[in-house]
């Protein structure tokens, strides 16, 4: 039979496969103005997109950036570097996380030797500004698309467009993956308890802004072992 661990890196393994090949495979097929609307995307030309796109667009510029805060402190206790799944997660969102879920080991069960004090670009991607900035900007996309957007628009671009349905589909699994790093995030602060840990989990986009903008600094993965173990 499978161990703990052995059963979810199997299920990741799996969810990671079927998400590359409904996207590559199944998804509505590419648009020709595709890249077009990526570079207007990006480069803040946005006149004539629907702001529901936009919005999605730029919440997936901060989803990294959450994520970047656990990671990146959790990749401390790896035997390999966080930091590249990081990097690319800003470009493939999920596409580029759950590989670095599949490979990871939680809790006590990490094997690696980790540094006593954290080096100034983790405690800046922990930091509880950077958590109050997402935070913040999720508020404001959140109210600009609400408020401004064409949902029937947004409907029918999902049905038709991969870039849109799969950059949705990107975003929900973001949103459901968090929840696998967060008990060992929470066991690193000594703060663990499930009223906690499902009220962050079960509020998607804010619960996670809202946890890194109140969290304390977080503490040498080489003492959360045994919380972890224990939660």
């Amino acid at each position: 039979m499978l161990s703990g661990l052995g059963l979810r890196r199997l299920m990741l393994g799996l969810l990671w496969l079927a998400f590359v090949g409904y996207a590559f495979g199944l998804a509505p097929p590419d648009q020709p103005d595709t890249t077009t609307l990526i570079l207007n995307l990006s480069t803040g030309q946005w006149g004539g997109i629907n702001p529901l796109v936009v919005s999605l667009f730029n919440v997936m510029g901060v989803w990294p950036v959450m994520y970047a805060a656990l990671v990146l402190p959790d990749g401390e206790s790896q035997s390999f570097p966080a930091w590249p799944f990081v990097v690319a997660s800003f470009a493939l969102g999920a596409f580029a996380l759950l590989p670095y879920l599949i490979l990871r080991q939680s809790g006590a069960s990490a094997q690696a030797d980790t540094p006593t004090s954290p080096s100034r670009f983790l405690k800046l991607a922990t930091s509880r500004w950077v958590g109050l900035g997402c935070a913040i900007a999720i508020l404001m996309l959140l109210v600009y698309g609400g408020t401004q957007g064409d949902w029937r628009n947004f409907v029918e671009q999902w049905r038709s467009s991969r870039f849109i349905h799969v950059m949705s589909l990107d975003f929900c699994a973001l949103c459901v993956l968090f929840p696998v790093l967060l008990k060992d995030d929470m066991a690193r602060q000594q703060r663990y308890t499930p009223a906690l840990f499902w009220a962050v989990s079960l509020t998607p986009l804010l619960g996670p802004a809202l946890y890194l903008t109140l969290r304390p600094n977080t503490i040498s993965p080489a003492t959360s072992a045994p919380e972890a173990q224990s939660a």
